[in-house]
């Protein structure tokens, strides 16, 4: 390669993420020596304007951290309240948490793969072209993402910043007639994202891996979504090391400010660490439904739980978000089955001293949450940690390998185009949501 002088190139906007960010690149003759995720989005200030409210605001203040999953940050915020205040809620309460957040997942799933990660795969420019060359794919995610929606909307008020949740549980539980629709919707979505897996599982993967370690929440009988233990996977191991209470994660995952980005990153016992779908298949894919275990088999991905292969290529988690989706569909109709309504729509969370901690599985990876509470309730100290800020450190030396390997394969591209593509693509393979961490809007390649 021949040494050129450094160089911005700006794309007008990384279409298919969420929020504004920035890629550097520094190559030195044909070695990257830097790769930095910049994320410039202005600071949101969730943590210091949630000190000084009442112990029952933080899940609905919470929520408007994110449009796409705002279940999750209620979720984890009453947990942490809750557990700050020592009120367990009863098992009915925690099933219908564990129903809504399966609308959630869903509809949050089916939208990266249908409308921003697809395209990738099949070389369309976006989810409109996407929707003129595979019509039926898009309107089948679509259905997906109603029926998600339709569980949000019916046990949450809305689709988007749900009403109804409350610390402690809801305001109102539903009847058992009133799941009745969504069960006939969902019969109907079970067969649309068994199709979705097998869609998904004939894309052309490149061959990649993450030699980040691994957490993510586990529980003993089934796939955690609303609670669990933090549990990791090392690098290169093929079962868990071990985990940690929830109320340890501070003094396991440690945060850290990068002078160029306006989010944090994390590091889990000074290594890098991913969240998200491949750590939760890799640790709990074997509690999966038959029907999302099967699914997942006939698309190729290892089975987990065995101490055999575990699948650590970012390109692949698209098929295990499809899984996760489907098992997401199936669940729902299983809680809706058992269903009977609490005695109680909430538990009484009488306001203490304390500090409290929660932590739940957002569709991108554990979301955690921090609050102390003084004597009448008032929040003096909060904390949050989102899956991006923690995949920061892992996206980012990814990016490093993904480009030296593409240059040992087939020299640097002399087109800087084909190089934001490539770096644009492994990006999305995580589904950073930028804002809930603090568009990409522009790359700079520095040659030298």
């Amino acid at each position: 390669m021949t040494p050129r002088e450094a160089r911005t190139l700006r794309v007008g906007a990384l279409s298919r993420v969420e929020g504004e960010g920035a890629l550097h690149l520094r190559i030195d003759g044909r070695t990257v020596t830097e790769a930095r995720l910049e994320i410039y989005e202005p600071p949101r200030f969730f943590e210091a304007f949630l000190r000084g409210r009442g112990h029952t605001e933080p899940p609905d203040i919470t929520s408007r951290v994110c449009g796409i999953c705002p279940v999750a940050y209620q979720m984890s915020a009453c947990r942490a309240v809750e557990d700050a205040c020592g009120v367990t809620v009863d098992g009915r309460v925690e099933a219908l948490r564990r129903l809504l957040y399966c609308g959630e997942w869903i509809e949050s799933q089916i939208l990266h793969i249908h409308l921003l990660h697809a395209p990738d795969f099949l070389g369309c420019h976006d989810a409109v072209e996407l929707a003129r060359t595979h019509r039926a794919q898009v309107e089948r995610g679509l259905r997906l993402k109603q029926a998600g929606n339709a569980i949000m909307e019916q046990l949450g008020g809305r689709a988007v910043h749900p009403v109804n949740v409350r610390v402690g549980g809801f305001h109102r539980a539903p009847a058992a007639a009133e799941l009745r629709p969504l069960r006939e919707r969902l019969l109907r979505a079970r067969d649309d994202a068994r199709e979705t897996v097998r869609w998904v599982s004939g894309f052309d993967f490149p061959d990649a891996g993450t030699d980040a370690d691994l957490l993510a929440l586990t529980e003993p009988d089934t796939y955690a979504i609303e609670s669990g233990t933090p549990t990791v996977l090392p690098s290169g191991a093929t079962a868990p090391t071990g985990g940690f209470a929830v109320r340890d994660f501070g003094r396991h995952v440690a945060e850290q400010q990068v002078p160029y980005s306006t989010a944090l990153q994390s590091r889990l016992d000074g290594r890098r660490h991913l969240t998200g779908p491949l750590a939760r298949y890799a640790l709990s894919g074997h509690l999966m439904s038959q029907v999302a275990r099967q699914a997942a088999h006939d698309a190729g991905l290892p089975a987990p739980g065995d101490g055999g292969t575990v699948c650590r290529n970012p390109y692949r988690s698209v098929v295990v978000r499809a899984v996760e989706a489907l098992y997401a569909v199936d669940e729902a109709l299983r809680l809706i089955d058992a269903y009977e309504p609490p005695a109680r729509p909430a538990e009484d969370v009488p306001a203490r001293p304390g500090t409290g901690h929660g932590a739940t599985e957002a569709p991108r990876g554990l979301l955690y949450h921090r609050y102390t509470l003084d004597t009448d309730g008032t929040v003096t100290d909060a904390r949050l940690v989102p899956p991006t800020a923690q995949n920061q450190g892992a996206i980012e030396h990814d990016l490093r390998r993904l480009v030296q390997a593409e240059i040992g394969r087939s020299g640097l591209p002399a087109d800087d185009t084909a190089l934001t593509r490539l770096c644009e693509r492994a990006v999305r393979n995580h589904d950073p949501c930028i804002s809930c961490a603090a568009h990409f809007l522009r790359l700079t390649i520095a040659h030298g």
